[in-house]
């Protein structure tokens, strides 16, 4: 096989000119490979031949790409495709966009897969990506680009905003445990880590000999933040571990250290709290958002609009399964028949969410209680490919809810065919 070579040129060394002649009035494939900085694009006839391969530094040379792109669509028919990979190809994405010029996506899972695919050789450098994503564009294994509506975008704040606030709170907590584990154990063994009752007293008191000298003022700080759901039994076990604590005494620094881990928990978490009121009052005013709402609650609804998109974007039912990832996958050949799994190719965030929907409708709705039950009885039942069953269940309802359907849980299952299996 002879040996292939993927060259490019610096965009201001390119004679245009000489390019403009040779694609006047064909359709022409500008492949972009897209990094932070260094971009490579190619242009590929319908042959699947590489007329030029070019880059250019992004964004100090990307208004003169982007003139230069203006001026070959006016006389050829030009195709604009590229990875979705990130943030760093929005701003061609969206002034290509503005431009008016045909935009398309090929998935970088293909990309990657084709890499041994043309030449024989499983390398994948910019060049070569430009060239791979220009073959299987015109090869048909592309989408148009599609613009996120204003209110996906709106969604897709608040939901990195909740994500990145929740991660904060988790691992202050856990940083927390840590050296709670060190000073004061017993207090872990009364009080959840995750409540606020413990990062209030922690951040107020710091170690258990600070509210063994104040017990009074921590066990009125417990009451106004536990409320009803503290019992004055907790509270007592709490002030009679800090007098009887068998923890490593802090020091000062390591006092303050405590104090100030529990108090980024607490911040942490009333951020958590503003960004989830602010998604509701988002919810409530959308149809859709208010339909899948009533499925999976609201903060939920908005996640799953933030990572898939509404469901009205999907022609059918199976289409919006398939951006979950939860689309089933066998691999069978002569006598192996291979399991149906699912192929996990969708939105993680979107699964994530879906899951625990899925076993909140378990412990909250009885007939799902019920199916639940039955398919768990099967003789080699796994629990979770039970809850993935659900989900899958789940997913078609959503799709089908914001349509105006109803949601009713008995139509989900045959609970009379499920007993009998």
């Amino acid at each position: 096989m002879a040996k292939r070579r993927y060259k490019s040129e610096k965009f201001k060394q390119v004679d245009w000119d000489a390019v403009r002649e040779r694609i006047a009035g064909r359709r022409i494939a500008l492949a972009v490979d897209v990094a932070k900085e260094d971009f490579v694009a190619s242009l590929m006839d319908v042959g699947q031949a590489a007329l030029l391969t070019f880059s250019w530094r992004h964004p100090m040379e990307t208004g003169e790409v982007l003139e230069r792109i203006r001026r070959l669509e006016r006389i050829c028919q030009l195709e604009v495709v590229l990875e979705p990979s990130g943030t760093y190809g929005d701003v061609l994405v969206w002034q290509l966009q503005q431009a008016g010029i045909a935009l398309y996506r090929v998935s970088p899972k293909r990309v990657h897969d084709a890499a041994e695919v043309f030449d024989g050789v499983p390398s994948l450098h910019d060049a070569k990506a430009a060239h791979l994503i220009g073959r299987l564009h015109l090869q048909g294994a592309s989408q148009p680009w599609q613009a996120p509506s204003e209110a996906r975008r709106a969604m897709k704040a608040l939901e990195s905003r909740l994500n990145l606030c929740k991660r904060h709170e988790q691992a202050s907590c856990n940083r927390l445990e840590a050296l709670l584990s060190r000073h004061w154990p017993e207090l872990l063994c009364v009080l959840p880590l995750g409540s606020m009752t413990l990062a209030a007293l922690i951040g107020r008191y710091g170690t258990p000999a600070a509210v063994a000298c104040d017990p009074g003022g921590a066990a009125e700080l417990m009451r106004r933040v536990g409320g009803v759901g503290l019992s004055e039994e907790k509270i007592q076990a709490v002030l009679d571990s800090a007098g009887t604590s068998l923890g490593v005494p802090a020091v000062a620094a390591e006092r303050a250290h405590l104090q100030w881990l529990a108090d980024e928990a607490l911040a942490a978490h009333r951020a958590v709290r503003q960004i989830e009121r602010e998604i509701e009052r988002h919810v409530v005013q959308d149809r859709v958002l208010t339909s899948l709402a009533m499925i999976v609650g609201k903060v939920s609804a908005a996640v799953l609009m933030a990572a898939l998109g509404s469901p009205l974007d999907y022609p059918e039912a199976g289409s919006y399964l398939k951006a979950y990832g939860l689309n089933l996958k066998e691999r069978s050949s002569g006598k192996h028949q291979g399991q149906l799994k699912i192929t996990k190719r969708g939105s993680p965030v979107g699964r994530f969410y879906l899951y625990f929907a899925a076993l909140r409708l378990i412990a909250r709705d009885p007939v799902v209680k019920q199916w639940y039950a039955l398919k768990r009885r099967r003789p080699g039942a796994v629990k979770t490919k039970c809850v993935i069953a659900l989900m899958r269940k789940l997913a078609k309802a959503l799709w089908h809810a914001a349509r105006g359907a109803p949601f009713d849980t008995g139509k989900l299952f045959n609970l009379k065919a499920v007993a009998a299996a």
